[in-house]
């Protein structure tokens, strides 16, 4: 289902759908657009595709006028407190800085509005992380007001959303992938500037900013105000009235995580394994729908058989040889030991060479006295190129390393006087691996969360947004796991099998080893297993036994559902533990049906002499 789709023909084929269109909503949208101070209609059988609707009338003093140019405090007010607002800003900085600048202005019986829920607000977003504050959210939300983007943790992000559809909050500041993602309507919302970053706003994007006004059931009508100057008023206009972009497969765009991948796949599950079957294949899928529009100098059969040879290429899947007489279309297919590795870990397949080399490489010299080595092999890949390292806390984080932990540095070839050049803006003549330099750097930030169990101190230290800091480590994580998968299918690398196990277990959960029996039953997050490990349940054994009733007496905020889902699960994740356990010594003690008989074959049998 979507409002923001053009070429719903190609969408409609590759289903082998009907269609249906209806221009229903079931609240009324009206679209504004803000010159100066000047509001008008968005309407499209006017001649200039927009009426004049109605000037702002609203007291500024000199202060505001300067601080507030876009009017934005006399737009706002005319819905929050009672009702919600929502105000699109270009970047994530300015969606600090707006949310601030309306609280200066913005009078103070806003205060008043349900003061009791917002302090309870405060609270729960201060007992989420650690007992830290952000100090703008500290400023806004007694105000009903907060900010909304990527740099917030997900704890954050969750507590600040719930508290907005409840109408604690009545305004967010946030960014566009609020509109992509999260549902949260409001009866107005702002859009800012009409672009995203740098970038001039999409049709799509517009379509879905504007679309989060209206909340079904609540709001008679919604309402948006697209905020321009007049040197853009021209590209604005263009942007009301021309359609939606149309939707593209990139499967071939994205080749290693795209085309390859999936015929990994299909080879894999025995789906298609030779040419001719997979070719078919190929032709039923989106791009294949689109093959005429998107394929200009190759026919999609060569792209078929390119992308094959280049997977054999890579020692990821094996030709069969045919016969004279056969046909090519018969050509099979299947999967080499690296292939499914990489396939079972769902491994990128741009990095899956790089990860053997790096994997074949820390056999050589494998630093176990502490993690850094490790968590080195299991930084993502694909998050190096976006890290930009701040090489005076390189160079403090280097210069403070044991000697343990300084030989991994070593190993991977970056030393600290290289990090020391850097620091000072020297130039370094010495060639080092600019992939490897982030990498590690990404490692030592991992590294110092595993110690410290702490995003907000870590992503101080590293001058990190905590959200970036999160993001990292749940990448680390769920990357952990795909290399050990990825170890699993290679005999060579059985050394990393038990360690990345714990490894993925202390990145998942980021807190001290004692609360991750706790964390692995369901609904216990760190605080709960905080709560629950000084109550003297330090074990999945205690929660198992517990006694709900007893829970509830004993733990702060405890709900009684709550309570018996936490003992529910524990049993269940007991009984599931016993049972691995159990078929895993039946394993163990069943006799091997290769074991040769008592009787021995008279051929075997010793002549007496």
């Amino acid at each position: 289902m979507s409002a923001t789709l053009n070429n719903v023909k190609d969408l409609q084929e590759f289903l082998q759908a009907e269609y249906y269109s209806s221009q229903f909503r079931p609240v009324e949208l009206k679209e504004y657009l803000k010159i100066n101070d000047t509001i008008y209609e968005v309407d499209s059988k006017a001649e200039s595709s927009m009426t004049f609707s109605r000037l702002l009338h609203y007291k500024y003093s000199d202060s505001l006028r300067k601080m507030d140019p876009d009017h934005l405090v006399a737009l706002v007010t005319e819905v929050i407190p009672n009702y919600s607002c929502l105000v699109f800003c270009p970047s994530k900085k300015n969606c600090e800085n707006v949310a601030e600048m309306l609280c200066k202005f913005l009078d103070k019986e806003y205060l008043k509005h349900r003061e009791k829920e917002k302090c309870e607000l405060m609270k729960n977003l201060r007992s989420s992380s650690s007992g830290h504050l952000c100090p703008i959210l500290r400023r806004t939300v007694p105000f009903g007001v907060a900010y909304h983007h990527g740099g917030l943790t997900g704890e954050e992000r969750k507590l600040l959303e719930e508290a907005y559809s409840a109408g604690v909050l009545c305004l967010l500041t946030c960014t566009s992938t609020l509109a992509a993602g999260v549902n949260l309507p409001a009866r107005r919302v702002i859009l800012r500037a009409p672009y995203v970053a740098k970038e001039f706003l999409k049709r799509n994007q517009y379509k879905q900013m504007i679309g989060r006004a209206g909340r079904a059931g609540i709001d008679t009508t919604g309402e948006s105000i697209l905020i321009l100057q007049e040197k853009d008023k021209q590209k604005v206009l263009e942007l009301i009235t021309r359609p939606p972009e149309n939707c593209y497969s990139h499967l071939v765009q994205q080749f290693t995580k795209g085309i390859q991948a999936l015929f990994l796949s299909l080879i894999g599950l025995k789906i298609a394994t030779n040419l001719g079957d997979i070719y078919n294949f190929m032709n039923g899928t989106f791009f294949g729908v689109q093959q005429k529009i998107l394929l200009k100098e190759k026919s999609l059969w060569e792209m078929t058989v390119e992308s094959l040879r280049y997977l054999t290429e890579k020692g990821l899947l094996q030709k069969k040889p045919v016969s004279e007489s056969g046909e090519e279309l018969q050509c099979h297919f299947h999967i080499t030991k690296l292939g499914r590795a990489s396939f079972k870990g769902a491994i990128d397949l741009a990095y899956c060479d790089t990860l053997y080399r790096d994997l074949k490489k820390g056999l050589e010299g494998l630093v176990l006295e502490n993690l850094l080595h490790l968590i080195y092999l299991t930084t993502p890949y694909d998050l190096v190129s976006q890290c930009d390292p701040d090489w005076m806390i390189y160079f403090r984080q280097i210069s403070q390393l044991t000697p343990a932990e300084q030989n991994v540095a070593t190993l991977l070839g970056v030393s600290e006087s290289y990090i020391a050049k850097k620091a000072s803006g020297q130039t370094t003549r010495k060639k080092v691996d600019k992939n490897i330099v982030n990498r590690l750097y990404l490692s030592f930030v991992l590294y110092a969360l595993l110690k410290e169990t702490n995003v907000w101190s870590v992503s101080e230290k590293f001058n990190l947004p905590r959200g970036s800091v999160q993001n990292l480590l749940t990448g680390a994580a769920s990357f952990s796991s795909c290399v050990l998968h990825f170890c699993e299918e290679l005999e060579e690398f059985w050394v990393y099998r038990a360690l990345l196990v714990e490894l993925t277990k202390k990145l998942t959960y980021c807190v001290k080893a004692e609360l991750i029996p706790l964390m692995e039953v369901s609904g216990v997050l760190e605080g709960r297993a905080k709560q629950l490990f000084s109550a003297g349940y330090r074990s999945l054994m205690h929660l198992a036994s517990a006694d709900p009733e007893v829970l509830i007496r004993t733990i702060d905020h405890l709900s009684r559902r709550q309570a018996r889902q936490i003992v529910s699960s524990a049993k269940m994740l007991l009984q599931e533990k016993a049972e691995a356990l159990r078929e895993e010594v039946e394993e163990l003690l069943k006799v091997p049906a290769d074991v040769p008989s008592a009787a021995a074959s008279p051929a075997q049998t010793p002549k007496a002499t």
